[in-house]
């Protein structure tokens, strides 16, 4: 058991386990975005780094079909920081958060060496939760958009490398319509956020600790790519016209890889966590 799974398996809540927290008619989630460990300086722009902070929080609400209403912000600023830089932050912190409709309502700050952004997203639900626990013998599974991008693009700047602004890895592309109109056809789904390989297990094991029968072998770079903010999802293989419909309704690219068996499924990727 990684660090990470051991340190969850302390809390008794049946909330956790899935890419927010439902409670009542709201699903709450957080995630921790931090200097020297999601990203360094001499990759990003304060603004892209706050860009993609909210970017990937926002993309858990999306994943559960909940629509994002509220953000609360704690951010560690190192003391080094000028006016102009946290001007900087907080302007692209807003400007996101006016694309998906959602209102920053408070959170917190503290000065320290690096700069760490925890923010957490209430999202309301209107409609189905899609949880990562419903997958059924027989599901095809399918993840939206391309795979690989994020992980290529990663190596290229640990090696010294330049990427684009508007690169998978700077700026996430979330499938919001899809997730939204797909949804009450869908069984299971989450985002993929530390692989697709590494994701997957986890859908499976929340459904009963079921397996994939692949239809083709997928190479390591497209399984074991994290930061991609794809969504992953199973649906029972008579829907596969209505999914595809709403796919090119939407314009988004979808890619069926296998199906749900009566096996386990286990990670063949390296762990992201500590």
């Amino acid at each position: 058991m990684s660090k990470e799974a051991f340190f969850i398996a302390q809390f008794g809540s049946q909330n956790i386990g899935d890419d927010g927290a439902v409670v009542g008619d709201y699903v709450y989630s957080k995630d921790l975005f931090c200097e020297d460990i999601h990203f360094k300086y001499s990759w990003m722009s304060l603004t892209q780094i706050a860009q993609k902070s909210m970017l990937v929080n926002i993309s858990d609400a999306i994943a559960m079909n909940a629509k994002p209403m509220w953000a609360m912000i704690g951010i560690v600023m190192p003391k080094h920081f000028d006016y102009t830089q946290l001007r900087e932050l907080s302007t692209e912190f807003q400007n996101v958060a006016r694309m998906y409709g959602i209102e920053i309502i408070g959170g917190d700050t503290t000065a320290g060496e690096k700069l760490m952004i925890s923010i957490t997203i209430i999202a309301k639900h209107p409609r189905k939760v899609l949880y990562r626990s419903g997958a059924k013998l027989g599901d095809l599974v399918a993840y939206t958009g391309t795979l690989g991008k994020s992980y290529k693009e990663l190596t290229r700047l640990l090696r010294g490398g330049h990427i684009g602004k508007n690169s998978r890895f700077m700026k996430p592309e979330l499938k919001a319509d899809f997730v939204y109109k797909a949804t009450k056809h869908l069984h299971a789904g989450m985002d993929v956020s530390d692989g697709l390989s590494k994701d997957l297990s986890r859908l499976l094991k929340a459904s009963g600790g079921l397996g994939l029968q692949a239809k083709h072998k997928i190479a390591k770079r497209i399984v074991c790519s994290g930061e991609e903010y794809e969504m992953l999802f199973t649906f029972d293989a008579r829907k596969k016209g209505i999914i595809r419909r709403i796919a090119k309704q939407t314009r988004t690219k979808i890619t069926i890889i296998g199906k749900v068996v009566r096996k386990r499924y286990t990670c063949h990727c390296k762990e992201h966590h500590f």
